[in-house]
């Protein structure tokens, strides 16, 4: 690996409030607001908030209206919120969401089990979305899932990763997040997938949203950095994971990656020990320990 090639700064994109407490048993508002405020103390500057789907589906994020209301805002801080339909983007525009996003995936299998629909109807459904967030200049990002394997289908070409993604950014999505959603990629795999990608979507439009199942999620990071992504999604005490992907232990802990960030000599902006501390936090009130090494490390000093 060519230090040269490295980015200088990486975006840590903090998913842990809402792909990690989605996954886990409910919490109060009021935890949610404290874990919010603590990761922007910690320097984290894009943080995912709230999801505006169906409390039928997803309880833990019914109080989102709330939190986004409530929530102590800090300077520079991006808070935003997951929308999968137009009612979605609505309630999170009445609570003052700073952007939204919307989630296709690259498996037509996963598609069907997960929102109930192809992979082509998904994206027909975003088209009001993206004209009413549009219409209220509000960003608005783009996941695509199963990038390196689905639950339901195994291997998924690249190409077609390649495509759906394509698809959101010309829709208007200002920035496409590469989901390995069951955590199944290894280095050189999530390397050549990026690079398909980046011939169709600018590398520099693109993030990566890799799930540690298999303990590989680290080392596929360090594989793509020098594609010139310099967008990384984790969550915090590695909460969470995938509902709909069986087996999926879940997210990467955003302390593990910035540890290694640091290490390379990668500004992220972040002070790691009120990062984990976040973590440590809320674990505590989840009842179980910190999935994060880094932050067992420091946290045990």
């Amino acid at each position: 690996m060519n230090a040269a090639s490295l980015p200088n700064k990486v975006c840590i994109f903090e998913v842990g409030a809402r792909d990690g407490l989605q996954n886990e048993k409910a919490v109060s508002t009021q935890d949610k607001l404290t874990l919010i405020e603590q990761l922007a103390d910690a320097g984290v500057k894009r943080i995912e908030a709230a999801s505006f789907v169906s409390p039928k589906w997803v309880p833990q994020m019914a109080d989102s209206g709330d939190v986004l209301k409530t929530v102590k805002r800090k300077q520079g801080v991006v808070y935003s919120a997951l929308t999968p339909n137009l009612k979605g983007l609505e309630l999170a525009l009445d609570a003052g969401a700073d952007e939204v996003a919307i989630f296709g995936a690259a498996s037509e299998s996963f598609s069907q089990r997960n929102i109930n629909c192809s992979i082509e109807e998904s994206i027909a459904r975003f088209e009001p979305v993206m004209a009413l967030a549009k219409q209220r200049n509000i960003p608005v990002r783009g996941y695509v899932s199963c990038v390196l394997g689905c639950p339901y289908e195994g291997d998924i070409d690249i190409n077609e990763v390649a495509r759906v993604s394509e698809i959101l950014y010309k829709m208007g999505c200002y920035e496409i997040s590469l989901g390995d959603t069951i955590g199944v990629g290894t280095p050189i795999k999530a390397r050549k997938m990026v690079e398909a990608v980046a011939k169709l979507v600018p590398v520099e439009k693109l993030a990566l949203h890799f799930h540690d199942t298999y303990g590989q999620a680290l080392a596929n990071i360090a594989a793509c950095l020098s594609t010139g992504v310099s967008v990384i999604d984790s969550s915090v005490a590695g909460l969470g994971g995938c509902p709909y992907a069986k087996g999926a232990s879940g997210n990467l802990a955003t302390e593990d990656v910035v540890y290694m960030l640091h290490g390379m000599g990668i500004e992220t902006g972040i002070d790691l020990t009120k990062l984990a501390k976040a973590g440590q936090q809320i674990s505590h009130t989840l009842g179980r320990t910190t999935g994060s090494k880094v932050a067992q490390a420091i946290c045990a000093e």
